[in-house]
């Protein structure tokens, strides 16, 4: 039986016991586990039904030095200039949704990276999980809280429903402030940065700060080190038809109930262009009144959630067409990873 509670005391008890806790983070809700435990970080993977070969976060402390201590990392082959944007990244941007890939000490178990020889590694700024880690006194490798490839959980409610019956506490700390998960950089040990995957941390913000550019995504070598790069993920049961833009062609879903899932409310013209080619029925579900990306992150996987427990038949959605940049990469990376399946 799964219970729900606000005492960070009783969740630090069961992780102390080698359970897993659902725990609160600015991104999304994590289903976290002591990181060098691995017999409990195998109850994760079974609760997810969550595939070995997906390496998994390890969440940090505020005041934690195992990043560069050398009990999770190994940075002796890193150079001065690799070992500068390192710190210069934490400084800035730690606590919050930046996650980065290292290189690994033997004590992180290879099944928290996967058998890789990297570990992925942040500090969340949500207080609750900042609390947890404090009074734990040992990392958490934590993935998001839902079963595997299905839309992440940004409130505790979401959680449950995900995962009811399959762990024994999930920590309520509210809705998730950003709502779509961290961004995740690797690395290389000659300084040179990789962006595995794009999150609540523009990217921009890093070139800013470090001068340089970012290896796209899809040159990374080391991809496979970062969780939710599978072609298909975050996804509804029910199926999401993506449009490339408004003026693409219209499918025929005459005979559906659709859910419309956009970034600021659809026009009455778009949905007149529709024709005859129009769904029976329209549920709107705008992610933000006036496209905001902020919000529209924060109501992403909510807004999901809730189109697929609708009574409608198929759920549609339009790639942004504003610049991707910053929240709206994330929020069209998870827009096209949900879409996949069908």
């Amino acid at each position: 039986m799964t219970r729900i509670t606000r005492s960070v005391e009783e969740a630090v008890e069961v992780l102390r016991q080698g359970d897993p806790v659902a725990i609160p983070t600015e991104t999304v809700y994590g289903l976290a586990a002591n990181a060098f435990d691995e017999r409990a970080i195998a109850k994760v993977f079974a609760a997810k039904e969550r595939p070995s070969f997906d390496p998994l976060i390890v969440h940090l402390a505020i005041d934690s030095d195992a990043w560069q201590d050398g009990s999770l990392t190994d940075l002796s082959r890193f150079t001065a200039l690799a070992r500068q944007r390192l710190e210069a990244l934490a400084q800035a941007f730690w606590p919050g949704p930046l996650t980065i890939v290292l290189p690994k000490t033997a004590r992180v178990p290879d099944l928290v990276t996967s058998g890789l020889p990297r570990v992925a590694l942040r500090k969340p700024a949500h207080p609750v999980a900042q609390r947890v880690l404090a009074l734990t006194g040992f990392p958490l490798a934590a993935p998001s809280a839902n079963r595997f490839g299905r839309i992440s959980p940004t409130e505790s409610s979401h959680v449950m429903a995900e995962l009811e019956g399959r762990i024994p506490l999930i920590l309520d700390g509210g809705p998730c402030s950003v709502g779509v998960e961290s961004t995740v950089i690797a690395i290389a040990e000659d300084g040179r940065i990789s962006i595995l995957r794009p999150g609540g941390l523009a990217p921009e913000k890093i070139t800013d700060l470090l001068g340089c550019k970012l290896e796209p995504a899809a040159q990374a070598k080391d991809l496979s080190a970062s969780p939710g790069t599978l072609e298909s993920h975050y996804a509804p049961t029910k199926p999401l038809l993506l449009l490339d833009s408004e003026s693409a062609a219209k499918p025929d879903l005459r005979s559906k109930r659709a859910g419309l899932l956009t970034l600021a409310p659809a026009s009455r013209e778009w949905i007149a262009s529709w024709g005859p080619n129009a769904p029976t029925a329209w549920t709107f579900h705008p992610l933000s009144s006036n496209g905001d990306p902020h919000e529209a992150a924060r109501e992403l996987f909510r807004g999901l959630r809730e189109l697929d427990a609708s009574d409608c038949d198929v759920m549609v959605s339009v790639l942004p067409t504003t610049p991707w940049t910053g929240l709206i990469h994330a929020i069209a990376d998870r827009l096209q990873r949900a879409s996949k399946r069908y």
